[in-house]
């Protein structure tokens, strides 16, 4: 049996037909050649859009031991609200919060990351937001923004759809390696002010929204703004002052905790020695507004939340005893408000209510004691 259209009838079958602009991605590049050129000293080697980026480490022979430290992550569902704003600015500080400051809590220096994005339609003036909010935040942790792929996947995702992952690599002297094994009884933890929700729990909070009826453009009387804006809150940055603060108060960091997926006690857990133990102090400090906001809406309590969200602490760093108030007035000096909310204990735990084992690490235990503060901190 032959068919009855012809060759020259036949429907063509091109890459722009297949919803790919190639085109639309270059013009994406030279829209964003610019900021990535701003975090990039000499150590990195040819331009934007090579197939791999170079970065001179002749300097690692410098090192006694040098530990190259690496991290990967994306910024989840946050990337939901954006797209539904239409505000793709901030996501990027975002990613570099997930990434970059995962890496010095080795006590390693970030030396160059990688980005990702994959997104249904390839809109240059956006793509160009993402890397722009990418790459600020590379320069305000030192990072180099090296290189990274924007791929168009039409039929996979929808045209305004996209998620943005990245990778990060840092170097740290392996005998001034921060961690577990420093950690002492008596350490004192200090937590760090986070600037809201930063980048994980989102789809909690986008079904908290969704149940009570409420849009990302209403008003949200208690935030002051509306909830978009105040979701979009970018994710605070603190690789450059835990790293001043690793420099200008020698010996005073053990270990430092980035409080991500899993909430406040299982990151802090993950850091502190097999056979110790912590209780946070809930009445050290108040949660942000934001997560009261939410918390209302939902009917629940903050309490309910201490495995998802933040609650308002970025960081914990387990510092001696003898360096808190160095160790706090380094961190204000900074820009970075914090605070003692415990003390690392050894042997075993007084009661039950302990949380350990995160991530497969089996690391210390923690749990939150007391009532929030109430109010602002």
């Amino acid at each position: 049996m032959t068919s009855s259209t012809s060759p020259a009838e036949a429907p063509r079958s091109t890459y722009s037909e297949a919803g790919v602009d190639t085109a639309a991605g270059d013009l994406a590049v030279e829209l964003m050649k610019s900021s990535v050129r701003a975090t990039q000293g000499p150590e990195v080697l040819g331009g934007v859009g090579g197939f791999a980026g170079l970065y001179d480490a002749s300097f690692l022979k410098e090192y006694r031991h040098p530990l190259l430290a690496t991290s990967t992550d994306g910024v989840g569902t946050k990337v939901a609200i954006a797209q539904a704003l239409d505000k793709h600015d901030t996501i990027g500080q975002d990613l570099v919060g997930m990434v970059v400051d995962d890496i010095v809590v080795t006590g390693a220096k970030p030396l160059f990351m990688t980005d990702y994005i994959a997104t249904g339609k390839v809109y240059p003036e956006r793509i160009a937001d993402i890397v722009r909010g990418i790459a600020e935040a590379c320069s305000a942790t030192g990072t180099a923004l090296v290189g990274g792929e924007t791929a168009e996947h039409p039929g996979l995702l929808g045209p305004d759809d996209y998620d943005v992952a990245g990778a990060a690599t840092g170097v740290v002297e392996k005998d001034e390696m921060l961690g577990a094994h420093l950690v002492q009884p008596g350490d004192a933890i200090l937590a760090l002010e986070s600037s809201g929700i930063h980048s994980n729990g989102y789809s909690l909070v986008r079904h908290i929204l969704k149940n009570a009826g409420l849009g990302y453009n209403d008003h949200a009387a208690d935030l002051g703004t509306t909830w978009g804006e105040a979701l979009l809150t970018p994710t605070r940055l603190y690789t450059l002052q835990l790293l001043n603060l690793i420099r200008n108060v020698p010996g005073s960091v053990h270990a430092l905790s980035h409080v991500t997926g899993g909430g406040i006690a299982a990151n802090l857990a993950r850091v502190l020695p097999k056979g110790s133990w912590a209780e946070v102090d809930r009445a050290s400090w108040s949660p942000s507004p934001v997560f009261r906001a939410l918390s209302d809406v939902a009917g629940t309590s903050l309490e309910s939340s201490e495995g998802t969200w933040n609650l308002g602490i970025g960081f914990f760093a387990v510092v001696a005893q003898d360096k808190v108030d160095e160790a706090v007035a380094s961190l204000a000096a900074d820009g970075i408000p914090a605070w003692q909310t415990g003390t690392v204990a050894f042997g075993d735990a007084p009661e039950d209510g302990f949380e350990q084992g995160a991530k497969g690490v089996d690391g210390g235990a923690v749990r939150l004691v007391g009532q929030y503060a109430d109010g602002a901190k």
